[in-house]
């Protein structure tokens, strides 16, 4: 059997019905990591006698009787932002590159509660920062369908692995589309939570109004098993919302009847690649003839949303990463003679150009006679944005469109021009700015056979309606079952 290539809910009726082993599925994915992932990097750290360790737990609470349910033994990973007690956790770092947490985050805690089995940690822009994954201290990931591009960023090693059946499924963090960015540059279904819906406790942060942890898998039912297994409340994360966690699965339907989907048209924008516009709108014929009513809406500050992003996630950046200072953890530069030069020396060192440009800029946001004029300003062009989506939500159930302007870029295409970069998520970042849930499925490819992403956007804690229209186009469609060769 080609246990590579099986979704989390078939594997996990076969592992119930005993029929496959944990055992066997954890050393089929080692073993495929070992063969495969020198030519893409998606793996920053495998933790193989970890994995092998809780597969044979598994197999062994399984075989008694006490099966936990669909992700007992299933072979996950997970994006190296988040914390592993005894494991390294270095954020595609050089400021972490030695770091052991003594504790999990949340997520990995609920995950491994779960009965999941954590193959290892996956390589990311360091501390989440770049929508291409070329910044990582330990080496750019590849995208599985051309090696020459970008998976995406910042979870792009997640994405690359799910993709490439290096891993059943991975957890990524999206603070500006980090999730769904990746998921269409690779082919995959990846979502992003409503701010508040999984814990951020053990999360490495980057800009902590804005990050969200959430799933990349193959299907959308896979996704909502795990959303399942890491959304609800955690007293360890303040702002982890209290409200009720519902089964997503029982969200899946196959008609969308009676539902409105609306279609912003500024998420059209100028220069957008063709084949990306015309796969999208097919897309959304495919959405009407499965019942839907779509309904054009207007989002009139999108076009702010980028800017917006650009000083208040930076901002935060600036503050978080102030931590880093040599003293309290991580790396220290060797041979400084006063305190002060150590400080210098040791963030010129850990540090790399893309965390150094975002600390700049947010330093010089929240200095004293610009806070004024740049963070303040964009806190209340962000209410604007969120306003936008809160009349929208009045006509409409949920919004559809494209996930990116084009397809995945060639590596080193981007990085002398970070702007470019920037805009790479210009069509994700107002989901964050808002706060909402959103998920991209595929939903075609490009003339030279690169995956493309439609991203659904809900209400805040509405992820049932999100995952019911994207279940519903991906299972009347088959763009989820091509897989890349590598």
């Amino acid at each position: 059997m080609d246990v590579e290539h099986l979704t989390i809910k078939h594997a996990s009726e076969l592992i119930e019905s005993k029929e496959i082993s944990p055992v066997e599925l954890a050393n089929a994915f080692l073993q495929r990591i070992e063969e495969k992932d020198q030519a893409l990097n998606t793996y920053i750290s495998v933790m193989a006698d970890r994995a092998l360790e809780t597969a044979a737990q598994a197999e062994k609470e399984i075989l008694s009787g006490n099966y936990k349910g669909p992700l007992h033994g299933i072979p996950l990973a997970l994006k190296d932002i988040f914390i592993t007690k005894d494991v390294t956790t270095t954020c595609g770092s050089k400021m972490l590159e030695n770091f052991i947490p003594p504790y999990d985050a949340t997520v990995t805690q609920k995950l491994m509660d779960s009965g999941a089995v954590i193959l290892g940690k996956n390589n990311m822009d360091e501390f989440a920062m770049g929508s291409s994954t070329e910044n990582s201290f330990f080496g750019p990931t590849k995208n599985p369908w051309d090696i020459e591009k970008v998976p995406g960023g910042s979870s792009g090693g997640s994405a690359s692995a799910t993709a490439a059946s290096l891993c059943m499924g991975s957890i990524g963090t999206d603070t500006g589309g980090s999730i769904r960015q990746p998921a269409a540059f690779c082919g995959v279904v990846g979502m992003k939570p409503t701010y508040g819906r999984v814990s951020r406790f053990g999360m490495v942060a980057f800009a902590s109004s804005l990050d969200q942890a959430g799933p990349f898998t193959k299907t959308v039912e896979d996704t909502a098993l795990i959303l399942n297994s890491i959304s609800g409340h955690d007293p360890k994360d303040s702002t982890c919302a209290n409200v009720a966690v519902p089964d997503y699965t029982q969200a899946l339907k196959d008609d969308l009847k009676g539902l409105k989907i609306g279609v912003p048209k500024e998420y059209f924008v100028d220069g957008m690649d063709e084949d990306v516009e015309q796969a999208a709108k097919l897309a959304i014929s495919e959405l009407q003839n499965l019942g839907a009513e779509i309904i054009e809406i207007s989002l009139p500050h999108t076009e702010y949303a980028v800017l917006t992003y650009y000083i208040i996630a930076p901002s935060e950046a600036s503050s978080n990463l102030a931590r880093y200072d040599g003293v309290k953890y991580g790396y220290r530069a060797q041979g400084a003679e006063t305190l002060n030069e150590m400080y210098f020396k040791t963030r010129a060192e850990g540090f790399g150009d893309e965390v150094k440009r975002r600390i700049m800029l947010g330093t010089y946001a929240l200095s004293s006679g610009y806070y004024d004029a740049y963070y303040l300003k964009a806190q209340k062009v962000r209410t604007l944005i969120k306003k936008d989506f809160d009349q929208a939500f009045e006509k409409v159930d949920a919004i559809v469109a494209p996930t990116t302007p084009e397809v995945a870029f060639k590596i080193g295409e981007k990085t002398q021009d970070p702007l470019t970069m920037y805009l790479s998520d210009v069509l994700t970042i107002p989901c964050n700015i808002a706060g909402l849930p959103g998920i991209s499925v595929p939903c075609g490819f490009s003339k030279e056979g690169l995956p493309i992403g439609i991203q659904v956007l809900g209400k805040a804690f509405d992820e049932e309606t999100v995952l019911h229209v994207a279940h519903s186009y991906e299972n009347n469609t088959d763009w989820s079952n091509k897989t890349p060769e590598i």
